[in-house]
């Protein structure tokens, strides 16, 4: 079981890159990465096993995995995916520790996100668990749209941790909530964080918080303060979700952690 009491800082350089406009060469991306692998971050966040259409930026995610300097007794790596088949191709890499799905609160953004239902997501998110469990793996579940969403669809601090509860009873591993176009102040996530955190005791939970310099700290606070003790980051504040709005929303910055 992980240590809830220590703090687990997830590094997200996918989520940083898979925006950029312009395609970053995969000898850069390895580069990145392998310099990544040395700063000692308990997670790196690298790749993402998606439709290439969506988002092209990440087409080379097997490539990257196959070149970088990983270690076994090193920073752990994460891959996104958004179906079954991206699940069962993370699955034959023994470099990745963890898979993350988005799962999100708003019907409309889970469509947008993944082209999928909430109920056909949450078909794959079983799979993706059973995958990672045969596999020996460990499975992330980002709550998206956890503090709110743009589109008018129900939200409440109560439906979040509903989902939470749900996913928790499934066994997952990791429940992240994740604040995917910046909505949130400082208040809420207190709110919705201490919820999630008090009704799940033993459950390791993260949030993905998207900031600007200006808010960033008391944001990572507010997370803190619950008892949260897992926080992703990306350096410079860098990218966003692409999916989300026509403006990318900046990652928490890392160096504000």
């Amino acid at each position: 079981m992980a240590d809830l009491q220590r703090l687990y800082i997830t590094e997200c350089p996918r989520d940083a890159m898979q925006g950029w406009k312009s395609v970053i060469p995969t000898e850069t991306k390895i580069n990145y990465l392998n310099s990544l692998l040395k700063v000692g971050f308990d997670i790196l966040d690298c790749g993402s096993f998606v439709s290439a259409k969506a988002i092209p930026q990440m087409a080379d995610t097997k490539d990257v995995l196959s070149s970088i300097e990983y270690t076994p007794e090193g920073t752990e790596l994460l891959v996104i995916i958004a179906n079954i088949r991206g699940a069962e191709q993370a699955a034959e890499f023994k470099q990745i520790s963890y898979m993350g799905f988005p799962f999100s609160v708003s019907p409309t953004f889970q469509m947008r996100n993944t082209n999928s239902t909430m109920n056909a997501s949450l078909e794959t998110v079983k799979t993706m668990h059973r995958l990672c469990k045969d596999s020996g793996k460990k499975s992330v579940v980002y709550l998206s749209m956890g503090f709110g969403n743009p589109y008018g669809d129900e939200y409440s601090p109560k439906l979040v941790y509903e989902w939470a509860s749900r996913l928790s009873d499934l066994g997952i591993d990791v429940i992240s909530l994740a604040d995917t176009v910046g909505m949130a102040d400082p208040n809420l996530i207190s709110e919705v964080t201490g919820y999630v955190v008090n009704k799940l005791p033993g459950q390791a939970i993260s949030v993905h918080l998207h900031a600007t310099y200006n808010d960033a700290a008391a944001k990572v606070k507010a997370a803190l303060d619950t008892g949260c003790r897992r926080i992703d980051g990306a350096i410079k504040g860098i990218g966003g979700c692409p999916m989300a709005k026509d403006e990318l929303v900046g990652n928490m910055p890392t160096e504000l952690i």
